[in-house]
This record gives structure tokens, sequence and C-alpha cells, in this order.
């Protein structure tokens, strides 16, 4: 939000230095990013032209003697090189000297020579000073001007451009207006009123207005009026430099006056030109594939979502985003129809989303005008249009407006003290609030507070005491250290927090990147994931493809790694640890670490490496990359990795001889992994090499709480380990996993690793048979064992596995 310095002081009585004013904006809330002290045009000064003679070698250029007063160059004329047509003896105008920077051109004068005659600066255009567009001559003053006096204080060119930055909840601040408002509130100068506009009124406005509305918010008031007889052309310099200043355009009178609306009292409004308005006018909407031209030059396709107004020739405006082109006014027109009304916030923001639309306008209604302001607007519009353009005003028609009820809030003083710390008078609370426009009544310590119609962002308690805090002073908050504790604090971060932590340290620490990925999907991924459910589509989607929750994490690290490989990075390996969900309440919110790898992305290293030369460039991502990462992260996560089985199979997104799932105990589900099946890969336009996980952070049990955090001493065994291997012949069905439980589950004092360590099949097994050879460590603890003892925990072992696998010992 931008405005200038004189701007402000139109509605602001304050003797306030500009620095004064920009702390005051910033300690009340209303941030100033920038501050333009138009310090560029302070060099220019006013001469005049004492003689203009032909170039001797040019014949379109003039050699000028130019005097810029007793200051400038000690009272001698200046010898400047000009070519422009209205260049003469007498003229008075803006003077750039050598060292002067000229913001039009970009460029710092120096001494030159053109055409072998010296020049000592230059007589500026308008466009050459970024005060219009026109550079068809240099600027030509009155001949009263005060010559070597400033010209940016002449013209008016030293204003400050003030630039605050808005949050979205302060729509009342969306006008200078308001922002002059909040100042005199918080003490510095007093809020200027303006008389109510006064004019006559000559019959009854011939364009008559309907409501076509299923739904009354979409357009909750609307006021229309003719003016006849109005004269278009540019509008006054004063209003020309602040909307140059802010960075509009100027266009016309009718134009700029609802722009300068727009600004000066965030009242955005629109003009018809009444000859190209065919009949009455509707406010309805759209129809579906209905086009309109809009002001921009842009033709925008509507559907019912949009609101528009429209005549007999069909859609004439996007209600409260955009004007069409075909009833825009110009130069030639005569009589013009002013709109002034409200509209749905939501809509607004929906409609200017979809369109792909931003205006001022939009800007506005998407956070809530004031409602009361909508009459006087259009009275105040009138106004300036009668004082600008002429013409005679007919009786306004209001459609709709049924006026504005109040929020009452139920407030108690003693919130401020709660909720801010600081001590403030009841006293002052009710007069911070009166000054904001807040109605108090009632006494003691609880009042109630009605809220004006500007501040549709103001709902409760919490609401009113942020108000009183800005005004009276965040920056009298004092700061106090947190209470000292006698004892050990208890930990901060939850269960959830700290695996979530240690969950990206492990995946990391495996060579492993993260990414950080949209939580939205489009429908055709979210169902490959089992998702897609209607409770999960997003009533206001940021684009077409985004338009479910994701039910998992793989969807968009998959297509992630794809981009990378589009660009020639192929070898990726990313995690996330973030949320999916499951359905729309609070418990269908999961907390997931999920992966992918792709190519030879492996932890044995990716990619042209000379290790891997003998492996032919490195060895491809495997179902077993996917799984140690997944293990990786139950390990870290602190669960007894004693207790996780393996489980053949996962979902159907994954391979279903190539995927496996995590189960802690038969029923608790802790992840899958695996590589993906090429349909899904396929559907997603995926290639490569690929091979993923999930698991269910939260899905993880509470650890046990022990009596101390302290960890125990470190007790290492004098004896030595051993290690003993078996080969069992079991049949093809028979999974391995299932062979390390029966051997590790003998004796878990003793054995403390079992890994397999090879798997044969041949003929000489016999059919439907498999060899798997597995290595068990035992570890003694309280003495050397005999052969006795490992005759007989070997005897234990086999007879073990013959009874959970049916497997017999190989010969």
């Amino acid at each position: 939000m931008k405005f200038t310095l004189s701007w402000l002081k139109d509605h602001l009585e304050t003797d306030a230095t500009l620095d004064e004013i920009c702390t005051r904006l910033t300690e009340i809330g209303l941030e100033v990013e920038d501050v333009d002290d138009k310090a560029a045009y302070k060099p220019f000064v006013i001469a005049r032209v004492l003689s203009a003679e032909k170039h001797p070698e040019a014949d379109r250029l003039k050699v000028l003697s130019v005097d810029a007063g007793p200051d400038v160059n000690g009272g001698k004329p200046l010898q400047i090189v000009c070519g422009a047509p209205n260049a003469r003896a007498g003229l008075v105008g803006a003077l750039a000297r050598p060292g002067d920077y000229v913001p039009g051109i970009d460029v710092t004068l120096g001494v030159g020579k053109i055409r072998g005659v010296e020049s000592h600066g230059m007589m500026c255009s308008e466009k050459e000073l970024n005060m219009s567009d026109d550079h068809d001559g240099i600027i030509d003053l009155p001949a009263d001007a005060p010559v070597g006096t400033s010209f940016a204080a002449y013209a008016h060119l030293d204003d400050p451009v003030i630039e605050i930055n808005l949050t979205p909840n302060r729509p009342d601040c969306t006008s200078i207006y308001g922002i002059a408002r909040d100042l005199a509130a918080s003490g510095l100068g007093t809020l200027k009123t303006r008389p109510a506009p006064s004019f006559a009124v000559e019959g009854e406005t011939p364009v008559k207005l309907t409501l076509d509305l299923d739904d009354e918010k979409l357009c909750p008031g609307f006021g229309l009026r003719v003016v006849r007889g109005v004269k278009n052309g540019p509008s006054p310099k004063w209003m020309q430099q602040r909307l140059l200043a802010i960075g509009l355009r100027p266009i016309n009178s009718l134009v700029d006056i609802t722009n300068y609306m727009t600004f000066d009292q965030g009242r955005p409004m629109h003009v018809f030109d009444a000859a190209k308005v065919k009949g009455n006018l509707t406010v309805r909407r759209a129809k579906d594939g209905e086009t309109v031209l809009a002001l921009d030059q842009r033709e925008y396709k509507l559907g019912s979502n949009n609101v528009v107004i429209a005549d007999e020739n069909g859609v004439e405006s996007i209600g409260g985003i955009m004007g069409g082109e075909h009833s825009g006014c110009d130069e030639n027109t005569v009589d013009v129809l002013i709109e002034s009304a409200l509209w749905d916030p939501m809509n607004i923001a929906k409609s200017g989303r979809g369109l792909g639309i931003i205006t001022d306008a939009r800007y506005r209604f998407e956070r809530g005008v004031d409602p009361e302001y909508m009459i006087p607007g259009l009275e105040r519009t009138t106004e300036l249009v009668l004082e600008l353009c002429g013409g005679k005003p007919a009786k306004a028609e209001v459609v709709g407006y049924k006026g504005y009820q109040p929020k009452v809030v139920d407030f108690p003083y003693a919130e401020v003290k709660r909720l801010t710390g600081l001590e403030v008078s009841t006293e002052e609370s009710n007069a911070i609030l009166t000054r904001l426009g807040f109605q108090v009544s009632g006494s003691g310590e609880r009042v109630s507070v009605a809220v004006p119609s500007w501040r549709p962002d103001v709902d409760g308690k919490a609401d009113l005491v942020e108000e009183i805090m800005r005004i009276h002073g965040v920056d009298k908050i004092k700061p106090a250290p947190l209470e000292s504790h006698a004892a050990v604090n208890g930990r901060i971060l939850t269960t959830l927090q700290i695996r979530t932590r240690v969950a990206k340290r492990a995946l990391a620490s495996r060579g492993m990147l993260e990414a950080v990925t949209w939580s939205f999907i489009s429908e055709d991924q979210a169902k490959l994931f089992g998702g897609g459910l209607p409770a999960l589509k997003l009533a206001n989607p940021i684009a077409a493809e985004m338009s479910d929750m994701r039910p998992s994490l793989l969807p968009g690290l998959l297509t992630a790694a794809q981009r990378n490989a589009d660009k020639g990075y192929g070898d990726v390996a990313i995690f996330e640890v973030s949320g999916t969900y499951e359905n729309d309440r609070p418990e269908g919110q999961r907390r997931v670490a999920g992966g992918i790898r792709r190519g030879t992305a492996t932890m044995a290293g990716a990619g042209r490496m000379w290790s891997n030369a003998s492996k032919g460039g490195g060895k491809p991502v495997d179902v077993f990359e996917a799984k140690a990462d997944a293990l990786a992260v139950i390990e870290a996560c602190g669960l007894p990795m004693g207790n996780i089985q393996i489980e053949q199979g996962g979902p159907e997104w994954y391979h279903p001889g190539r995927s496996g799932t995590v189960k802690m105990g038969p029923k608790v589900v802790l992840g899958y992994f695996g590589e993906f099946h090429p349909s899904t890969l396929e559907a997603l336009d995926v290639s490569g090499a690929l091979c993923g996980f999930e698991v269910y952070v939260d899905a993880m049990p509470e650890p046990k709480k022990k009596a101390t955090r302290t960890k125990p001493a470190l007790e290492l065994s004098a004896f030595q380990a051993v290690k003993r291997d078996f080969a069992f012949v079991v049949d093809k069905s028979v999974e391995a996993g299932a062979i390390l439980k029966a051997a590790s589950g003998v004796d878990r004092k003793l054995i403390t690793g079992v890994n397999v360590f090879d798997i044969f099949e041949g003929a000489s097994l016999g059919e439907g048979k498999k060899s798997v050879a597995i290595e068990v460590q035992i570890q003694p603890v309280e003495r050397t064992l005999t052969d006795e003892d490992f005759e007989a925990l070997t005897q234990k072992i086999i007879a073990s596995v013959t009874k959970f696998t049916g497997g017999v010992l190989r010969s």
C-alpha cells in the first residue's frame, strides 16, 4: 500500500515529521517497508532560456543560453545544446546540470560536446523526469515561475512516498483515510472530517438494476447513478501526480476518479458509459462458457462461480474485479453510470484466483470493504465527477442493501493484562477503543463493545486486546526471563516430535537428501495410492493438478525424482517426514517418514565412481535398499528391533514379489517398502530403477517409562564370541525370516544374532526345495562354553527350526 505524505495530510492534521510518522506507523502494526523521499528530484532548478540560436553543424539542434539564477554557475548563463522543437527564447523550464541523475533516461549527466559544441546540462521533458509519457518537447512553465528555485518544490515532485506492508486482516487500512484514522487514534494528530457531499439531483436514474442471484451474500447491495452531460478529459495535475506517485497511470478524469477513490477511501468504484449500456442491468451468475473482453484487453471465459453485471448485450463487467472494454468510458463519453456495490469476499477471492486477475478492486473486496460507505462512496464519487467533468446527476438507485448490524463483543478489561502483561487502565482502554471507532457501552470491569463497519477482522476479545496493545505501545511490553526451576526440567518435545527429528537424521546419515513436496496432488495420483476420497478434495485448489490432499508421500517424491532425472540428475535419494491424510478427521492425519532411491543411488555409492568400475557403473537400487532405509528409521526411533517382523508383499503400488510389510507384533503395521509396480510408474510418467518406503512414525508405540534416564554402565563379556553355521532344506514357500525367528528364539541370552548368508536351489535338493544357510552368533556370558554346551544348543536350534518351518539340516 503506497501513499504520499501530502495525500495523508489531506486527512490528518499533524505537525509530525516524516520520520515520526513512519516510526508511529510501524509501532501500530502498519510496518513501513520503504520511503522514497524524492531526493532524485532535488537537484533540478527552474531556468529561463535567454536565447536560442541554430546549431552551426545540425539543422535540428539549437544552442541555448540559459539563466538558472544567481546560485548556479556564479549567476552566469549556461550553454546547453537542445533538440526540442519548442526550445525558444523566453521559455521557462526545468534544468538538469552536470552531475545530476535524470531518472527518465537513467543517465547521470556530464559536460559533453554535441557536434563540436559544449553542452553544460539539459532542459528536461516530462518523460525525462518521469512525470508523464510526454516527450514531444521540454517542460514549458508559466513565465512567472521563480527562476533559480527548486523545480521539485514548484511542481510538487518532492512529496515523499511511503509504502507499508499491509497484513490481510487490516482491510480498513487499504485506504489512506483509514491509515490517517489509525494514526489519529494513536495520538499523532487529528483526523480531518469532510463535509458530506451536497448537490442537486434531477430526475431518476433511467437504468434499472436487478439482483438475480440464488444467494444474496454474493451481492449484499448495489448503488447506481447516472450523470448526464459530462465532459471527459485529462484529470487535473494534482490527481495525476498522486496516481503516478503510487504507480498508477493516469487515463482520463472518469477512470482516474475511480482509482483515486479506491486508494483515498478504500472504496472501489466503476463507471459505465451509459450510451453503451443496452437496457437495464442485472447482477447474476455467469453462464458456463460466457466470455467478456475486459479492460485489460484480455478475453475471459466465465463460469457459474463468477458473478457478473450484464445488460441485454451480455456481460458488461466481472463484479468486483474488472470492468468490460465494451462499456468503458473514453473522451466521447457524455452520460456516465457510476457503480458502488458490495460483493462477497470469498467469491471475489475464488473468482479472481480462478480467472488469474489481480486488481486493486479485487484486493479490497476480497478482504472486505466498509458496507456503510457504499452509499457515501457513491455520493463522494458523484461530487468528484461534477467537480472535474461537470454534468447533472440523477437520483441514485440503491438495491439490496439492508444496513449494517454491528457485532457486539462481551469484553472484560482484565483480558488485556492476561494476554499481554500490560497494565492498561480501564479508562485508557476505553479511550483507545473509542478513538478507533468502537462503541463501548456499560461500566465497570466488563463492557459491551460494538465493532465498527470498517473492521470485519475484529471478532472476539483477543482482537480487542490486540487493538489496545498496538495503540498503547507494543514496545511497552517489558521482556521477562523464563522462570527458573529448582529441579531439572522435564522434556519439552513430544515423542512424535523427537521421532520426527531422529528419523530425518537417520535418513540423512544414509546419504539421502530431504525434500519438501506439496501436500496437494491430483485426483489421479491420489487414487493410485489409495486416496481420492470426496472428503479430501480441496474446495479452492491453487491449481487443477493439486485438487486432493495426499494419501502418501510417494507421489510427490517420485515426480520430484523424475524432474531431477529429466535435468540430468538420475541418481537421486530423497526423503520427507511429513503429514499424509486418510480422511478429514484429525486422527486421519498421519506422520510418515518416506523416501525413494532412483538409479544407482545406493548406500554403496552411485554413478560413475572408480569403486563402481567393476559393477558396470553402479548397482541399481532394489528392494533391500528400501528395506534398510525403513529399518533405519524404526531403529532410530528407539523401537526394539527384536520385535520387528517382515512379511512379504505390500500395497498395490509396490511390486508384489519385491516388497514387504514391516510389523511390530501381529497387528501393528509400521510401514511398507519395496520396488514400485511398473503400472504405477507408468501412470505417474516416471521411469528408471526405483524403490521406496513409508514408515508410520505415529503408529509406533510409546516407549516404556524408565525409573531413570541415566544409561546403565556398559558391560562387555570377558568371553570370546563364537559363530556356528547351519544349512536347512525347506520348502520354497518358507520365508527366510521364519528360519531366523525360530533360531534366535532358542536362547535369547546366548544367541546375539542370526543372519542369512547363502540360499541355494538345485535338483539335488528335490522338487520345490531350497537350502537356506544361516550364521548364528553365540556370546557366552557367565563362563566358557564346553563342547557339550554347544552340542546341546545346536540340537535346540535344529529342533526349533524343524518345528516352526519343517526344515531339516542339510547333510
